[in-house]
């Protein structure tokens, strides 16, 4: 698990009454979705949305909010290993943004060091998908 991902899921406050969460790895030509609930502490991968463009891809959004009804959203927010930001840190930070703007759900950010790596490593199909699966998992095993 990474530790800096339950660091700052932990930091932030999830209200008790969120259950169901969609998480998002995204990217610019694929962004990999999964579909999790608090209480089992598990997440499914979803297919994945590629979409060229932020309006297609937030239409494909749309439909998935409108299919799972989730309380809340996670995107991964990848860092260099050391920590430090670089140019698709800002990218999925203006991501989490442009899903605040447009769903009015609340988005946990959460670090995505490694996710795909892992997802990789796992033989995953569907690396996307994967790794927002691994994404969502570690944020909800973080929740109280």
């Amino acid at each position: 698990m990474n530790p800096a991902a339950t660091q700052l899921a932990s930091s932030t406050e999830v209200p008790a009454h969120f259950q169901r969460f969609l998480a998002f790895d995204y990217g610019l030509k694929r962004t990999g979705v999964a579909s999790g609930n608090r209480l089992s502490r598990s997440a499914s991968p979803q297919s994945t949305i590629a979409a060229p463009g932020s309006e297609a891809r937030l239409a494909q959004i749309a439909l998935r909010l409108k299919e799972w009804e989730p309380d809340a959203l996670v995107v991964g927010v990848p860092y260099h290993p050391d920590g430090a930001a670089h140019e698709n840190t800002a990218r999925a930070l203006k991501f989490a943004r442009q899903l605040r703007g447009r769903f009015g759900l609340k988005v946990f950010e959460v670090d995505e060091r490694y996710s795909t790596t892992e997802a990789h490593a796992l033989g995953a199909k569907d690396a996307d998908a994967a790794s927002a699966c691994i994404i969502l998992e570690q944020f909800l095993r973080s929740l109280p």
